[in-house]
């Protein structure tokens, strides 16, 4: 069973920066590929995506412009940068993980396609 880990959550004030690190422990079970976040009272939620080579992203319209992600294969780690950061963005932010096959070009924006996931880290943004 796949080991993923998301570190980076916090408290920033509106207009600041976050970045999140996603690792996963066993490459052979599953490979960071796109992050949720899920607010209170809120189902989860598609944030971004990124395909195997690094070289396609897709990202939910709300952060489209101010978040990045973006993967290193030697270390099986995703991030996301997150900038200008809006009170909005508050959530638990989830890292999603596929087991091979991985798809060619950027994996989808459903939560059902990925089975393994991170415990999440907190992301507070105040006014």
């Amino acid at each position: 069973q796949a080991q993923v880990e998301e570190a980076g959550g916090g408290l920033v004030q509106a207009g600041g920066s976050l970045s999140l690190t996603c690792s996963s422990s066993d490459t052979g079970g599953g490979y960071p590929m796109a992050w949720f976040r899920q607010a209170p009272g809120k189902e989860r939620e598609f944030v971004a995506a990124v395909s195997w080579s690094g070289g396609s992203t897709n990202y939910a319209d709300a952060v489209k412009g101010r978040f990045t992600i973006a993967r290193d294969n030697a270390k099986n780690t995703m991030y996301l940068q997150m900038n200008s950061l809006k009170p909005e963005d508050t959530a638990v932010y989830y890292c999603a993980s596929q087991k091979p096959p991985l798809p060619i070009g950027v994996p989808g924006n459903s939560v059902y396609g990925y089975p393994y996931w991170g415990q999440g880290t907190q992301v507070t943004v105040s006014s």
